[in-house]
């Protein structure tokens, strides 16, 4: 399995699509597969249960995706909030982090009202101090880490594609 994880609106849906086809596997994105779970918008659900329910939500899907098919998987900003996640994911495979900047990712989702943890009074801030929460986390998640900065999203493909053929490994 592929993993790739970052904060919301690092790239992971868009690259992980393009980067499952190029590899010829199946693409998972975890937030459809919550949402198809939970029956309503993660953005809904956390109105009405709250993150730690929706955390409790994710652990489980990580846990199922985890034991499952090989794929590429985009996982959700915060599922590496928990150290069970972070572990399952880095034993199931090659786990890439594509760090952006909160800078970079204002600029890509400042219109964006989808994205729950952004629905705040201050946005920057809130994507400066999820950065400086996660970005470690996501290091020690990640056995690679991509700097997305403004490279277009085929360039970061054929780069997660390169490392892995560099590495003597497939999906």
């Amino acid at each position: 399995m592929i993993v790739l994880v970052g904060l919301p609106g690092s790239g992971k849906s868009t690259i992980g699509r393009q980067l499952a086809k190029r590899l010829q596997l199946p693409f998972i994105d975890m937030d459809h597969e919550i949402e198809r779970r939970i029956g309503c918008s993660i953005r809904e659900f956390f109105d009405r249960e709250g993150e730690s329910a929706f955390r409790d939500v994710e652990q489980e899907v990580v846990e199922q995706l985890a034991l499952g098919q090989s794929a590429v998987l985009s996982t959700g900003g915060g599922a590496v909030l928990r150290s069970v996640n972070r572990e399952r994911l880095r034993s199931s495979g090659r786990v890439f982090y594509l760090r952006s900047t909160p800078e970079e990712i204002f600029r890509r989702v400042k219109h964006d009202r989808s994205r729950p943890l952004l629905q705040v009074a201050d946005p920057m801030r809130k994507l400066r101090e999820l950065f400086e929460q996660r970005d470690p986390l996501y290091r020690e998640t990640a056995h690679f880490v991509i700097e997305t900065g403004r490279p277009s999203v085929a360039t970061l493909v054929n780069m997660i594609a390169m490392q892995l053929e560099l590495n003597g490994e497939s999906a």
